[in-house]
């Protein structure tokens, strides 16, 4: 697998800001995920399978793609920025406080509902807020 890292100026940051900003999602929120997630790499595919710059299951793809209205290929890069932006969406619907939506995103909805953010969530939650606030300022993500 090709590894692919995207800089500000490159067309990977771009697909995740523009998917984000099409579907009403903060574009710095989605970038914050996806660089915690991936490092904004797309050749990335993690122990549990999740794949691409958001580190989309396949799983969830199947079930983002009722909200697209198509399949979609998680090693395409629109499709993975869409799958991983429309997930964002979905969960800003179903949580009221933005660290559950990150943190859903990260440990699932249905966990995050039954018992919470978990401690190790609640890192990623951190590290997501920070990696947000940095790119608002303009700065690096790290």
């Amino acid at each position: 697998t090709t590894r692919r890292t995207f800089s500000r100026s490159g067309s990977g940051w771009c697909h995740v800001a523009g998917t984000a900003r099409n579907h009403g999602v903060d574009p710095q929120l989605a970038l914050a995920v996806s660089w915690q997630e991936s490092g904004w790499q797309m050749g990335v595919v993690s122990h549990a399978d999740a794949i691409g710059a958001m580190q989309v299951l396949p799983s969830t793809a199947r079930w983002m793609a009722h909200y697209a209205g198509r399949p979609l290929d998680l090693r395409r890069l629109g499709d993975n920025a869409k799958a991983g932006v429309l997930l964002l969406d979905v969960l800003s619907r179903h949580t009221q406080r933005r660290s559950h939506k990150i943190g859903a995103y990260y440990q699932g909805l249905g966990a995050v509902r039954r018992h919470g953010l978990y401690d190790e969530t609640r890192v990623y939650v951190a590290n997501v807020e920070a990696i947000k606030r940095r790119l608002e300022a303009g700065r690096p993500p790290s």
